[in-house]
């Protein structure tokens, strides 16, 4: 099982790479991140939190049912945004930010190219949960994470409850 690393690994900050080979290495590792992200109960997640700088996420939203099907999995691959529109707040969470949820801000819709597992060109258009979910992993390709989105005063109320969650968690 992949190991998700948390904040405030350094490696969080890497900027990812160009993908240029779609090979069974990278089907494996596309499958094995998604078996972390299942195992974590998580609805997205960047290769780079699972510490491989590519420029490589996956996507997998829970159906009504509240249930995510390995059929409605998205693996999105050397994204780019082509277009952007509107503006949306949601509570967001993060795999390397475990239990801390904030409201963050962002486009609405999207409209975006990428590659699949196969390097085969693809476009899709996004909205609600999936525009924010897409934009957020796209950050963690650049290094970036949600609470870098905070404002300064809840940044670092954010640091200090973090750490002192943190000092919690190792002494139990």
């Amino acid at each position: 099982m992949l190991e998700i690393i948390t904040y405030p690994d350094k490696r969080l900050k890497l900027r990812s790479k160009e993908v240029t080979r779609f090979d069974a290495s990278l089907h494996s590792f596309l499958d094995d991140m998604y078996n972390a992200m299942l195992h974590a109960n998580g609805i997205g997640l960047a290769a780079i939190q699972v510490a491989n700088p590519i420029n490589a996420l996956i996507i997998n939203l829970p159906d009504e049912n509240d249930e995510q099907s390995k059929a409605t999995l998205l693996e999105i691959i050397n994204p780019k945004i082509l277009e952007a529109g509107g503006h949306q707040f949601y509570q967001e969470g993060c795999l390397s930010v475990p239990g801390f949820y904030e409201d963050i801000e962002r486009f609405e819709t999207i409209t975006l190219s990428y590659q699949n597992r196969h390097g085969e060109s693809c476009e899709l258009e996004a909205n609600a949960l999936l525009s924010v979910a897409i934009q957020h992993e796209m950050d963690h390709l650049l290094g970036k994470l949600f609470i870098e989105k905070l404002s300064y005063a809840r940044r670092k109320k954010f640091e200090k409850e973090y750490k002192k969650a943190q000092k919690a968690k190792k002494v139990s």
